[in-house]
């Protein structure tokens, strides 16, 4: 399950208000919260880069490699790309999906693997080129790409794939972005912040939710990462040292037993 954000944001208040050091505003702690979960997101492909290079041992719950990948399974996606040959110059491409296999309106964060299904046959992975061995290898007859053995290009946000005979019948495995997070509200009668616990939505329709709160996509198990590293910038928000040092020393802590 992912983390509770009205357990956090009530935690970080209680820690805060405990020996009365401040206050942090829902729209503060919005803002902070979306940083750290980024944050912590981004972390897992440098710590899996690091696993990957120490011998893991082969038992159930206790595999780092595959507890990691398990963070990351979260935000893996996929879909398929649009054509476009009405561009200037006329090189056709392929630009990202928005919304992805599963009907979801998504942000693209990481480009994973590519694969061409033709009419009668199995799926083909693209090869990922360079720019000057993209074009180069086209030469030569020998070398060239072919639907059996099919390449792209990925710059700017766009997808160059030889064939250009390949038109549709593409699907990227992605990782998306995590969603910002929000800490929903509705104002009581004494202008006190009441909770709204509905999943928030802000287009108009039949689940339209513009108070509603996106919680943490974050697995449960990071949930003191999480708080510690708000309070960390609470601290600097409410300009009390006290409250940096204490928490980015449990955070070190914490990442020395990860590594150990």
């Amino acid at each position: 399950m992912a983390i509770n954000v009205n357990t956090v944001y009530q935690t970080v208040l209680l820690l805060l208000n405990k020996e009365q050091r401040g206050y942090m505003t829902p729209q503060e702690f919005n803002s902070v919260a979306t940083q750290v979960q980024l944050e912590i997101f981004e972390k897992y492909f440098e710590d899996l880069n690091q696993m990957l290079r120490v011998p893991q041992v082969d038992v159930d719950y206790a595999d780092r490699i595959a507890s990691i990948d398990e963070k990351i399974a979260v935000f893996k996606t996929f879909g398929a790309p649009v054509y476009n040959n009405t561009a200037t110059p006329t090189t056709p491409y392929f630009t990202l999906p928005t919304v992805d296999g599963y009907g979801q309106t998504v942000t693209f964060y990481k480009l994973g693997d590519i694969a061409y299904t033709p009419a009668a046959g199995l799926p083909v992975e693209l090869q990922r080129l360079q720019r000057n061995t993209f074009y180069n290898i086209e030469k030569s007859n020998l070398t060239r790409s072919s639907l059996s053995f099919p390449t792209y290009l990925y710059e700017n946000n766009k997808l160059f794939v030889n064939p250009k005979t390949i038109v549709n019948s593409l699907e990227i495995n992605y990782l998306r972005k995590p969603k910002d997070i929000i800490w929903g509200f509705n104002v009581g009668s004494l202008n006190q912040y009441i909770y709204n616990s509905v999943q928030f939505n802000d287009t108009i329709g039949a689940s339209y939710e513009p108070t509603g709160s996106q919680q943490f996509e974050l697995m449960e198990s990071e949930q003191t990462t999480v708080i510690l590293k708000i309070l960390i910038y609470a601290g600097l928000i409410i300009k009390d040292p006290t409250v940096i040092q204490v928490a980015a020393g449990q955070v070190q802590k914490q990442e020395i037993n990860k590594k150990s």
